[in-house]
């Protein structure tokens, strides 16, 4: 079979569904707000918007579910390495100029302790933000090429929660859109506090 770390494209498309969520949440809240207030015009005009957003959320996870469904086919060693060499030296930083990933961990499992155990994307991750302000490089804060709204260190949050996720840190099983920590997870943060 070959097989390119196929991991790497499901973990995307996780972190990928998980921002379209926070968007739909987002623009629930703004349309709610504009109900509240009896500005029908804005909410008619934010649960239109949130009803495309849906329609692209679930074509995202049909996309998600024919990648899953790929037969892998074995590739000779080398070519796996060759792949691997040159898919990394594609805007990527030299190793120890941005933040390590793992340096996210304990500021990730301390946002959700003291949001008592889980919160949505976009919160954990603004609150993570300054909490390692301090900590956090200049070339964090870099954009990244696939979006420019983006910095590199929300993207580097994100791939750190998936490895959480990975060593059991962090719930595999929590709602779209939120992390969860796990048992393991406070155990880990009473550990290394």
């Amino acid at each position: 079979m070959i097989e390119n770390n196929p991991t790497n494209v499901q973990a995307a498309f996780e972190m990928l569904l998980e921002e379209i969520e926070a968007e739909i949440d987002f623009i629930n809240g703004v349309g709610s707000k504009a109900f509240e207030k009896r500005d029908y015009d804005r909410a008619r005009e934010a649960l239109e918007h949130v009803g495309k957003l849906t329609g692209f959320r679930d074509k995202a996870v049909a996309l998600k579910k024919e990648w899953d469904g790929f037969a892998e086919i074995e590739v000779d060693e080398e070519d796996r390495k060759t792949a691997q060499t040159q898919r990394q030296n594609l805007g990527r930083l030299q190793r120890g100029m941005r933040t390590r990933e793992e340096a996210y961990y304990v500021p990730i499992l301390q946002v959700l302790s003291e949001m008592g155990g889980s919160g949505k994307v976009a919160e954990v991750l603004d609150r993570v933000g300054k909490r390692m302000k301090g900590v956090l490089k200049k070339p964090d804060f870099e954009p990244l090429a696939s979006g420019p709204d983006n910095p590199r260190w929300r993207n580097a949050a994100q791939w750190a929660r998936n490895a959480m996720v990975n060593e059991g840190l962090l719930k595999k099983d929590s709602p779209r859109g939120v992390w969860e920590v796990s048992d393991k997870g406070r155990g880990h943060l009473e550990q290394n506090s």
